[in-house]
């Protein structure tokens, strides 16, 4: 397994925000107090609080650092640091110390994805990202996607060592974040943005039940938990806030893709499409939001094709085909040789195919063929050709019929048409790297006008950020949580009659692509 990951880590320069009037999650305020005299005897922890209060209204300072305080207070000349964390419900003083040290000042914005865990350094005084790192779920040797690890957390240990794995991943990043003399205790507050079953697994509560009828999560919600309660190494008491989810299959990430794209601001209607691991779907404006989410990605992270793998070194990412003569050229991540392809070059691929006339709407081959040759042997870090099976093309149909037809069961059921679309955004990391033309030609993106096509990059990873550096975006998140009404597909039978109709490129009703349509009519 590779050391880190960098390609999926991109945070869209079209949906950073610069955040006014930061409200982070945990503040420093340089305090001067007066000494204890016959004219002020005030106990030490009373002064430290009053003066907080004047400012910040009710602060708790805990048990553990009562002691603390007169120690500090007389061996700093009575001038200190308060570290206080917001609780949504008043102040919570979390460190104290010595000297003015309001200019130290980090906390983490995190995405946990199934497949990657991405960790970004952000300085709490302005909001900037200092640093970004990024690797595998370590949860993967126990199983590539969430219903996997939801069996494995019902063996015996199974769910203890999944959590122990994702904590031990962001431990190992965070490390890798805080080359010494800044000490990971400088780190005092955390927000995460992660699918429902990532966040019961960091937590260490048993997802079972978000894959049982009637497909109830633990908690969608959990509030506000101290890094000491889960292990992770930065300062013990730091708060961390975890996006709200909405359901079993649709979490914090997709929470978090509506805030930073906005949708729900919108009177135009939009559409949200977060393919990963699982795919997520939204739809709506300012008045209303509908979600559904189900298995999507394993086809497009190469988990079920012959030559797939993830977007590493040496993954075909681009192809094109020249319809007259057939031949073939691809790019690779890096120019390195090539020993598979990831998902951008297998949509690539499938359009090419598409519009070369190799394949017909069916995605079927033509002229009795069953495989196509992208890279030859002798091109190959393989030493074999690396081909696209008539079985890997079958798989990927699958995934964009899921897609497809979660999306028209959506748009029926709110009475939307597809010429009322006026956005589209593409969030995750395969949705900042898939080749947009292409996912038009094969039907995975809806035929808009390109500049109503907005990649989201890592918008999970975004608003771990913004809710971190603001509580107003932080009442946000949960009131978009509180709008969004959630469709569960596992049981609905239009769902899976669609599906069954659904495997045809664009679409079975060409209509709905014409920019497609023109270029098909072009090419015959």
């Amino acid at each position: 397994m590779p050391k880190h990951v960098d390609k999926p880590v991109i945070l869209a320069e079209k949906v950073q925000k610069i955040l006014v009037d930061l409200e982070p999650l945990t503040r420093k305020i340089f305090l001067t107090l007066d000494p204890p005299s016959p004219m002020d005897n005030r106990a030490d922890v009373d002064q430290v609080r009053q003066i907080l209060e004047r400012t910040y209204g009710s602060v708790n300072i805990p048990l553990s650092l009562m002691s603390k305080v007169p120690i500090l207070c007389r061996s700093s000349d009575w001038q200190v640091t308060a570290t206080i964390a917001d609780t949504g419900q008043g102040w919570k003083l979390i460190d104290l110390e010595p000297g003015d040290t309001t200019k130290e000042q980090y906390g983490l914005a995190i995405d946990i994805g199934t497949t990657t865990v991405v960790v970004y350094l952000i300085n709490l005084c302005d909001g900037t990202v200092l640093r970004h790192a990024a690797d595998y779920n370590a949860q993967i040797v126990h199983g590539e996607d969430i219903l996997s690890r939801i069996r494995h957390a019902a063996e015996p240990g199974g769910l203890l060592q999944l959590q122990k794995a994702v904590v031990d991943t962001l431990n190992n990043l965070i490390k890798r974040l805080c080359p010494s003399p800044m000490g990971t205790d400088k780190i005092t507050a955390v927000a995460i943005g992660a699918n429902t079953t990532m966040i019961h697994l960091l937590l260490g509560l048993n997802p079972a039940s978000i894959c049982r009828a009637p497909y109830t999560p633990i908690v969608n919600n959990p509030g506000l938990i101290s890094a000491k309660e889960l292990g992770i190494d930065i300062h013990p008491l730091a708060p961390i806030y975890c996006l709200p989810s909405i359901g079993s299959y649709l979490g914090g990430d997709v929470i978090g893709g509506i805030l930073v794209s906005d949708m729900h601001k919108q009177s135009d209607v939009s559409l949200l499409v977060d393919i990963g691991t699982n795919g997520e779907i939204v739809l709506g404006n300012e008045d209303w939001l509908v979600a559904c989410a189900g298995a999507a990605g394993p086809a497009l992270e190469g988990g079920v094709t012959a030559f797939g793998m993830r977007a590493e070194p040496g993954a075909v990412d681009r192809v094109s085909i020249d319809p007259a003569s057939g031949q073939v050229k691809y790019t690779t991540i890096e120019n390195a040789p090539a020993r598979g392809i990831c998902g951008s070059g297998l949509v690539d691929t499938l359009a090419e195919l598409f519009l070369s006339g190799i394949i017909d709407r069916s995605a079927h081959f033509q002229n009795g063929r069953e495989d196509y040759v992208i890279v030859p042997a002798q091109a190959s870090a393989l030493g074999k050709d690396i081909v696209v099976t008539q079985i890997d093309i079958n798989n990927f149909m699958a995934t964009k019929g899921a897609v497809n037809s979660a999306t028209d069961l959506l748009m029926e059921n709110v009475g939307v048409a597809w010429q009322e679309l006026n956005h589209f955004y593409a969030a995750g990391a395969f949705g900042q790297y898939l080749p947009i033309e292409s996912a038009i030609t094969i039907g995975l993106y809806p035929d808009l006008p390109r500049s109503a096509i907005v990649r989201l990059g890592n918008s999970s990873g975004e608003a771990a950020r913004q809710v971190l550096l603001s509580r107003s975006k932080r009442l946000e998140a949960e009131e978009i949580a509180a709008k969004v009404t959630y469709f569960e597909l596992n049981a609905n039978t239009a769902f899976m009659e669609k599906f069954s109709g659904s495997k045809f490129l664009p679409h079975t009703d060409l209509d709905r692509y014409p920019s497609v349509k023109r270029r098909l009519q072009t090419r015959v």
